[in-house]
């Protein structure tokens, strides 16, 4: 199956994802076909977008570009929804040629069009499980913080016009009780007794030490969840038809927990 990988490149991280799926798909000698890299900005809007497109060079892919920017300047006062739209149609027609089976958005910050989902399989990486909260990832750490979550985890799902709840290919999840957790729990409701959730998150931000144990587990498994699940496209698992995802001897969404642990300590 071949994969359109959809980033806007506009930060260190997005290299290093694009960069960690394929050497980890180099190490498994897994049949990796990244068919198209389309970034929507174009070569000279920022360095980090620059060096994104430097690094799919040197990995040997196509890489082609639109400014969105450029675009909304140029188009005469349209609603959000109808510039999304028509901004879309034209990355789809960049696209077409390519025969792509999946799409897999990666550091994209734009929201694909009702079209465009209905043509593709659009794959996101959100980091909640599926029952989880929606939002940015900080806006989900803090929830969890809040209600006093037990667990965690991250899933892929399907991009849908209904942001983060397109349905769920696959997840996985690791506990935020037990071990180093429990004193940091200790100290963050000690917090509590004298200052609301707003106030320590004001006060704190993404350095209190819970909030930062937690994203830090959770950075580590996003991108071993993200391979494991191109994965099952690559090896013939899952299939993709009119943007829907399917398995012929599978359930979804898969529960992913297992591969992503087993892959973390093959890898150190």
């Amino acid at each position: 199956m071949r994969i359109g990988w959809l980033s806007t490149g506009r930060d260190a991280a997005a290299c290093n994802l694009l960069a960690d799926i394929v050497s980890r798909a180099q190490q498994d000698e897994l049949a990796l076909d990244v068919g198209l890299v389309f970034c929507n900005r174009e070569r000279g809007e920022g360095p980090e977008s620059d060096r994104f497109l430097d690094l799919a060079g040197r990995l040997g892919f196509e890489a082609i570009t639109l400014s969105s920017a450029k675009n909304w300047h140029e188009t005469a006062s349209p609603s959000r929804a109808q510039w999304r739209s028509a901004y879309h149609e034209q990355v789809m027609k960049l696209l077409r040629p390519y025969n792509l089976g999946v799409l897999v958005l990666a550091g994209y910050m734009l929201i694909a069009s009702p079209a465009m989902c209905r043509r593709y399989a659009i794959l996101n990486l959100h980091p909640a499980l599926p029952e989880g909260p929606i939002g940015m990832w900080q806006d989900v750490i803090w929830e969890l913080l809040g209600a006093g979550a037990t667990q965690t985890g991250a899933m892929i799902n399907l991009v849908t016009p209904q942001l983060d709840r397109g349905p769920v290919i696959s997840y996985d999840r690791f506990p935020i009780t037990g071990g180093a957790y429990d004193k940091l729990w200790g100290q963050f409701r000690a917090k509590l007794k004298t200052a609301g959730l707003d106030e320590i998150r004001a006060a704190e931000g993404e350095a209190e030490p819970l909030f930062a144990a937690v994203r830090s587990e959770g950075e580590q498994r996003e991108i071993p969840l993200l391979y494991q699940t191109i994965k099952q496209f690559v090896q013939g698992r899952l299939h993709t038809a009119g943007g829907a995802v399917f398995g012929e001897a599978l359930r979804l969404p898969l529960d992913l927990t297992a591969e992503v642990t087993a892959e973390l300590q093959a890898r150190g």
